[in-house]
């Protein structure tokens, strides 16, 4: 169990940094005179800098450890809080956010590495929950900490209190460092039918069910990154509602996710399909995203533990643990790709007062991810892994 909470621990701490940079967007583009494309591409360098990151992070992690490298990742947030506090011109906030994104890049080959190799297979579905609800935490922090500290004294100072939270996590992961230090423990032996798919390193590339899980990422990623980025400007557009309402709203909505993070937990553990639960939360997400176009409520995130447990799939079936770091880094990369595109696309409706858009593209790209979980789950592999679980052992 400690394990999991570890990891949760780290994953908050990463989507914190996610909302470090747009929460502080009413004092930044007030003081750097940025309109919303240029604030959305402060977002934008951090998201490139993860997704090319975490494709290489994956590697890494796989040949040296997870704990090394989820160290450097939270240092380099301490980091980019520094710098972003120290900010006095637009390249030195880039120079944050390209800082903050590659210490972004490391979490998710790391953290599920980690999982995958200390948790029991039947525990999984809860340990990817607590993952999932974790991330959603932190997201839910993020603007609160942020803006609270900004109004209570500046930017600046919100900015190196973020830098604070960083070492608060980096000292309790290297205080615990014993518990992740072998995360070889525990995971189940394979043994290989079939030709030796995972014999070249970048055999993973070849598999249409790892490129649809990175498209399921990307555009699902997309239609997130329009809202939070973006639902405060929407909202106080739309609604005419004041900023510190709009900004509740976000905190409200991913709390409200928070929520159908746990729920989904149970799911997954219960079910084998993991296309389908996916699928029905993104239909339930598609349609809400309609509904708050003319004044609604915010989508679901149940999908969240079974799209971790669908790409652990294509992964153990084809290729065996020895992969996790480089398929999940490559598949998380989707992800990043998502949220890098999607301050530029939407900031740029959102620039031209299409504002009620945002929303009816958030649906459509929900929409598209609906096709491409079912797609994952279509596929059978013609090479796969046996497991043979060792006896049980304490998470």
């Amino acid at each position: 169990m400690e394990v999991i909470s570890l990891m949760g621990f780290a994953h908050g701490t990463s989507h914190f940094f996610h909302l470090m940079l747009p929460s502080l967007f009413p004092w930044l583009m007030r003081e750097f005179a940025l309109n919303f494309t240029r604030a959305g591409s402060l977002t934008a360098a951090f998201f490139v800098a993860s997704g090319i990151g975490q494709a290489l992070a994956g590697f890494v992690v796989d040949r040296v450890g997870a704990q090394r490298v989820l160290w450097a990742g939270i240092a380099l947030f301490s980091v980019a809080g520094v710098v972003l506090g120290s900010a006095n011109s637009y390249g030195m906030l880039l120079a944050a956010a390209v800082l903050a994104g590659t210490g972004n890049s490391v979490f998710h080959p790391a953290d599920f590495t980690t999982l995958n190799h200390r948790v029991s297979a039947p525990r999984l579905g809860h340990a990817f929950s607590v993952h999932s609800l974790s991330g959603n935490l932190g997201w839910a922090a993020g603007p609160v900490f942020m803006t609270g500290v900004a109004a209570a004294s500046n930017w600046r100072v919100a900015a190196f209190a973020a830098a604070g939270v960083a070492l608060i996590t980096l000292t309790v992961l290297f205080a615990r460092r014993d518990v992740l230090a072998n995360t070889a423990t525990g995971h189940p032996r394979e043994v290989t039918h079939g030709a030796a798919l995972s014999g070249s390193v970048f055999g993973f590339l070849g598999v249409g069910a790892v490129w649809m899980c990175f498209l399921f990422f990307l555009v699902t990623m997309l239609a997130f990154g329009a809202l939070q980025n973006f639902a405060p400007a929407v909202l106080q557009r739309v609604y005419g509602v004041s900023l510190a309402v709009a900004t509740s709203a976000l905190t409200v909505y991913l709390l409200g996710g928070a929520a159908g993070v746990v729920l989904g937990g149970f799911l997954a553990a219960r079910s084998g399909a993991h296309d389908r639960v996916i699928a029905i939360s993104l239909v339930f997400a598609a349609l809400t995203a309609l509904g708050v176009a003319s004044g609604g409520i915010p989508p679901w995130r149940m999908a969240s533990p079974s799209r971790d447990l669908l790409v652990r799939k294509a992964a153990m079936e084809r290729f065996g643990p020895q992969s996790f770091g480089r398929i999940y880094g490559f598949v998380y990369s989707g992800l990043d790709v998502g949220l890098a595109t999607a301050p530029l696309v939407f900031g740029r409706m959102m620039d031209k007062g299409m504002f009620s858009a945002v929303l009816g593209g958030v649906a459509l790209l929900q929409g598209i991810g609906i096709a491409a979980a079912l797609k994952v789950g279509q596929q059978r592999p013609k090479e796969r892994y046996v497991l043979k679980p060792l006896p049980p052992k304490s998470d």
